[in-house]
């Protein structure tokens, strides 16, 4: 419950809790018209922005340099323009003005929590997050947990860094205001994933928090240590973020068929924390975008104008409710199509019905293809014999860019091929016709032993591009 609907930013009321038997947490908020909801929407964009404009200098230079005023910003079409914020400005800004940036709305002692980007492509960010918005996270992503199916008895199983990295930090503040029993189990030490299945083994938490990658490599893990996930394990709903895998029909289908659960997809950027609010329901047709707590746009990548729905544009999102460090109009350089098809659910937020399926800088082009990281992994784990990982190595040969894919066999494949000595060779040609059909692309497959490409515990990284190496 809000405990003042007309207050900006909102206070949350830390004992409502709906009745477990309720699928909605605000029922009037989640499923009311969209124009309504515009309208509560309009008011707490024209609060937020008013807020930054007093109180960070960062904005204040930006816009007015843009001509624009908070006071001009009457419509959600009126938002538009607003200037885009991009994260190389991001991270200038902290250069500049180190260590927060002077988007900082608060003074630094009143700091609550600091987590940041790892710096593995640049400079490290710094979020700094107040404690009446840590609190606001919880409350956001306990709500959207709910719509997960979650309910209060649950435990959750949390496999990710506890490090800067906020996604573990974020699924725990959610678990903790749901009043889940949340196991912090983190991931990445050496031996921690053997250690990890017999804790999950012996205390059967019901959900689980990670990267699609991650379980996947914990399933095949599991087998090698004679469990069997599906049967061993009591996962009914496992919750994802960091990857595109999760909103991959195929590896969906995997992940489920591997733990028997609910495979959710989730997540938008660090800097948006909660970053839930895109998130789906527990019917699984694409994440829904919360737009009551983070106002979510799509944008031609090229006009950089809203795209009507069934369009595919780059999301870019606004803090509803952020009064630390918010975000106006931060471009993710992400790619998505949304639709504003019902979900059975009877949510009438606008959904990602694909999930965030690539980026526009991750986007690789091959003899005037764009492709994806996640359309190859859709051709691949769609062929029968798919092992647990691949990877995707580009080069060019004087002027022709080739395409390499390397992708492990399966263990039955690999026990076959001792008698069948043909297997791999169809198995070869199985994926390469796949990935023509996908993708478009001629790609030359070149088949790995079980084990063979290095496994992660984080994000995978799958696409080497030696590209450079041929000028």
């Amino acid at each position: 419950m809000i405990e003042n609907p007309n207050e900006w930013p909102p206070r949350y009321d830390n004992d409502y809790f709906p009745s477990p038997q309720e699928r909605y947490w605000f029922k009037d908020l989640e499923t009311m018209d969209p124009s309504r909801r515009d309208e509560i929407i309009l008011k707490k964009l024209k609060a937020q922005i008013a807020y930054a404009y007093e109180r960070a200098p960062f904005y204040r230079k930006k816009w007015e340099e843009s001509g624009i005023h908070p006071d001009q910003v009457k419509s959600l079409e009126d938002f538009t323009k607003i200037p885009l914020v991009y994260k190389n400005e991001i991270r200038e800004e902290q250069a500049k003005n180190p260590p927060f940036g002077s988007y900082l709305c608060i003074p630094p002692q009143e700091v609550f929590r600091i987590h940041g980007t790892s710096g593995t492509t640049g400079k490290p960010t710094a979020f700094a997050i107040g404690r009446d918005d840590w609190e606001r996270i919880g409350n956001a992503h306990a709500r959207i947990m709910w719509a997960f199916g979650l309910r209060p008895g649950d435990s959750v199983f949390i496999g990710s860094f506890f490090s800067l990295y906020l996604g573990s930090w974020g699924a725990l503040a959610g678990a903790e205001r749901l009043r889940l029993t949340c196991f912090p189990f983190g991931a990445g030490l050496p031996g921690q994933t053997l250690m990890a299945l017999r804790w999950i083994k012996e205390i059967q938490p019901t959900a689980f928090y990670g990267t699609p990658s991650f379980a996947l490599y914990l399933a095949e893990r599991a087998r090698e240590e004679g469990y069997e996930p599906a049967k061993d394990f009591s996962f009914k709903i496992m919750f994802f973020s960091g990857e595109p895998g999760a909103g991959i029909p195929s590896t969906k289908k995997k992940i489920e068929e591997n733990f028997n659960c609910k495979c959710l997809d989730s997540g938008t950027m660090a800097e948006m924390t909660p970053w839930m609010t895109n998130g789906e329901c527990e019917f699984r047709t694409g994440m829904h975008l919360w737009q009551d707590i983070v106002y979510t746009e799509l944008l031609d990548p090229e006009t950089k104008k809203v795209v009507d729905y069934g369009q595919e544009g780059v999301p870019v999102y606004t803090h509803l409710e952020r009064t630390s460090q918010p975000m106006i109009r931060l471009y993710s350089a992400d790619l998505a199509t949304w639709t504003n098809e019902p979900c059975p659910c009877g949510r009438t937020y606008p959904r990602l019905p694909k999930g965030v399926y690539g980026r526009v800088d991750d986007m690789f082009i091959v003899r005037g293809e764009n492709i994806y990281p996640s359309g190859v992994e859709e051709a691949l784990r769609a062929v029968k014999g798919l092992g647990e990982e691949f990877r995707i190595i580009i080069t060019r040969e004087k002027t022709m860019d080739e395409l390499m894919v390397q992708a492990e066999y399966s263990k039955e494949i690999a026990a076959k091929a001792q008698t069948d000595p043909h297997i791999l060779e169809k198995l070869k040609g199985e994926m390469e016709e796949k990935l023509k059909s996908v993708i478009g692309v001629r790609a030359n497959v070149q088949l790995m032993e079980p084990g063979k490409i290095e496994r992660t515990q984080f994000k995978a990284r799958r696409v080497i591009d030696k590209r450079d190496l041929y000028k």
